[in-house]
């Protein structure tokens, strides 16, 4: 086998008889780990080079930067009311809140039905619009509050909910005495919402509260005021009926919101609007309003909620 050829760094020295004298490699007779000691210390700097001197001030020098800094970092400041404050006022300041009125009518908004009642012409085809009112959903199932005259006579009665689907209603049961109706639609929405209905126990004269319903046939629309008074007594402008313990209310109503849910600024139903005061014949709303207790109006359905 030819065998590579082997280079020395320097020519072979002679001895005097002119033989080459060769060298034993110094790897061989070094003791074993000398030559990477040797190496080692080449790269460790004397204790005496000023190089150690200068890395051991900037190392002493960061020490002592960091110290400071740490001391003179501010520590976290706690939250004082002050402060809360004058981060609502901020807010306000700077952000329009939407009214009472205005939450207490989108809780409501979406149990609220338009009610109108038809008569038949003589051809059996033809509908007749006779009346239009306000209805209020009280259970999911389809189940309508609204007042007795908005349907009373009614050959044919259709509700539109809030989402704009129109349904036939039949009257499921009536209490004259308070002039509540009881609806059951055909038909309702699959994500039909039911008012919740609130106890008047502890209602009181001032309490803010809503109206909402289709006066004239406008709406749905609001109408916000207070509680006048309670256990009031109405009877009726052609005397033929006179309620009592009712709820006075200054919330605008007119024809049409007659059915409608008068409602506290949570959005619940503490009332049916049955009636305004009017002792002129042109109908429109002076300031006195009559909704019939809800726990009246829940006993016509047959629930006790309170």
């Amino acid at each position: 086998m030819r065998r590579p050829a082997l280079y020395s760094s320097s020519p072979p020295r002679a001895d005097a008889t002119g033989a080459a004298i060769v060298d034993a490699p110094s790897v061989a007779t070094a003791p074993s780990g000398a030559l990477p000691a040797r190496r080692a210390k080449r790269w460790l700097p004397r204790a005496s080079d000023p190089r150690v001197l200068w890395l051991a001030i900037g190392l002493l020098a960061l020490s002592l930067l960091l110290v400071i800094g740490l001391l003179l970092r501010p520590a976290n400041r706690k939250l004082t009311q002050e402060d809360i404050d004058a981060a609502v006022l901020k807010t306000l300041e700077t952000n329009t809140l939407p009214s009472a009125a205005a939450k207490a009518y989108e809780v409501i908004a979406p149990s609220v039905v338009r009610v109108v009642s038809y008569e038949i012409g003589v051809n059996g085809r033809d509908e007749i619009e006779t009346g239009v009112g306000t209805g209020v959903v009280i259970v999911d199932k389809g189940i309508i509050l609204t007042n007795l005259h908005v349907v009373n006579g009614a050959e044919l009665i259709k509700v539109v909910f809030a989402d704009g689907m129109e349904s036939k209603a039949t009257i499921k049961s009536v209490q004259p005495e308070n002039d509540l109706a009881v609806l059951q639609a055909h038909k309702i929405p699959d994500d039909m919402i039911a008012a919740t209905m609130r106890s008047t126990h502890d209602l009181m004269p001032g309490d803010q509260v809503v109206a909402v319903g289709f006066p004239f046939g406008i709406g749905p629309s609001a109408s916000s005021g207070v509680v006048s008074g309670l256990k009031r007594s109405f009877r009726s402008p052609e005397g033929k009926q006179e309620m009592t313990n009712l709820i006075q209310f200054d919330a605008a109503a007119n024809p049409g919101n007659s059915g409608g849910p008068l409602v506290t600024m949570d959005g619940q139903v503490v009332g049916i609007v049955t009636a305004i005061l009017n002792p002129s014949h042109q109908r429109t709303f002076i300031g006195i309003g009559f909704a019939v207790p809800i726990e009246n109006a829940a006993s016509a359905v047959g629930l006790h909620p309170f």
